[in-house]
């Protein structure tokens, strides 16, 4: 039981791995393919518009696949799909091969959570899903690092990584996966939007998107924010990577705990403007090593927080519906991944390499505002207890 989840969980890591190593190695494929840096940075828009739009559309379409089919299929495409990106040997094809990924991370990784769940009894099951979607957060800890040092002569390199990852994960579930439980039927496609009709879910939805786009609006151009302060070298830039990914485990947990305690409204507050003043600050902070290093280790505290926080509120809005609410939330993070590509991009070229952080800061405050607004709680009315952090108000007894 457990080799198979780690073995769901390794599947994770690939595509985790897969979608945020790009970051690292984008000087590289933009010296290779003879491209430049912000157009190199459209692989993983590409990547995650392609995921964001392909996920529900996917879910509903192999509704009645069996899972063991639709993990396997899963796996197939995107371990093809990211052969293909290492030999891709030019830039549209590069871009055609992100889009096969996509599909195939669309189709396992929900899936993989479904397994997961199907795999242990109910007592059991959080622990389950929190080994397979481990492997997403052990990804940005040791997978994007690792997979920058290795393609650092050579970002084909980096590919052939996550390849072989998929192909490790798809062997192992094809020889030890038996058969799971037929699904439960899906829901039309349809449906799986009809939440959105809840003004506070689609706020919620809306803050993700915007936190999501500010935060990535830098990380997918990390090479290009801290090449002052790593002077162009590959070696420098993995150690930043390194730092800033086992402080976002850590901030990953903590977030947990404080959500838990304090709620997810003044997590989403307290993080988001830690997240603006080191995002104001990183044009200087990024001018040396020790300073990006503190950046490196300030930023995804407080970022991978409020990335906890915010699924946290969408399930307080409505418990019964959590897995359609969490899809939505999904779609919204990668909607805003994929987003951040071009304004990123568009950033650079207008503010210049040093400056263009300031765009983070200014979608972050946007999102504080956001936040704030749409989860100001109520005055509470005679009789009625204040409710916690999205959830609706109740008489008193």
């Amino acid at each position: 039981m457990r080799l198979r989840l780690l073995l769901l969980a390794l599947g994770t890591f690939a595509v985790g791995t897969d979608g945020m190593v790009i970051a690292g190695i984008l000087g590289l494929i933009a010296g290779d393919l003879d491209v430049s840096v912000p157009a190199a940075g459209q692989m993983i828009t590409v990547f995650a518009l392609a995921y964001a739009l392909l996920a529900p559309v996917l879910a509903t379409a192999t509704a009645h696949w069996a899972r063991r089919r639709a993990l396997l299929t899963g796996l197939a495409v995107f371990t093809a799909a990211n052969a293909l990106t290492a030999l891709a040997p030019d830039y549209s094809t590069l871009l055609l091969t992100r889009v096969l990924a996509a599909a195939g991370a669309a189709l396992y990784t929900p899936t993989a959570s479904a397994a997961a769940a199907a795999l242990v009894p109910p007592e059991r099951r959080g622990r389950a899903l929190a080994t397979v979607m481990g492997g997403m957060t052990f990804a940005t800890a040791l997978g994007v690092p690792v997979g920058t040092w290795i393609g650092r002569s050579d970002w084909r390199l980096t590919m052939w990584l996550v390849t072989a990852l998929g192909a490790a994960a798809l062997a192992g579930l094809a020889l030890l996966l038996r058969e799971l439980p037929a699904p439960a039927p899906a829901l039309a496609l349809r449906a799986r939007l009809a939440p959105l009709a809840d003004r506070r879910v689609l706020a919620a939805a809306a803050t993700t998107f915007l936190v999501f786009l500010a935060f990535q609006t830098v990380f997918i151009y990390y090479s290009v924010a801290a090449a002052p302060a790593t002077g162009g070298d590959q070696g420098r830039l993995t150690l930043l990577l390194l730092v800033s990914g086992v402080v976002s485990v850590l901030g990953s947990t903590l977030g947990g705990r404080v959500v838990d305690r304090w709620g997810p409204r003044t997590v989403l507050l307290a993080g988001g403007a830690v997240s603006t003043l080191v995002s104001l600050a990183l044009p200087w902070l990024m001018q040396s090593m020790p300073t990006a290093l503190l950046a490196a280790a300030v930023n995804p505290l407080a970022g991978w927080a409020v990335a906890v926080a915010l699924p946290a509120r969408l399930v307080s809005l409505d418990p019964p519906n959590a897995p359609l609410l969490l899809s939505l939330n999904s779609t919204a993070l990668y909607l805003g991944i994929a987003a951040a590509g071009g304004a990123g991009s568009a950033a650079i070229a207008l503010l210049g390499p040093r400056w263009f952080p300031f765009a983070s800061t200014a979608l972050t405050v946007l999102a504080l505002v956001v936040g704030t607004l749409t989860t100001r709680p109520a005055p509470p009315k005679p009789g009625i207890r204040r409710p916690a952090d999205g959830v609706r108000a109740t008489p008193a007894a």
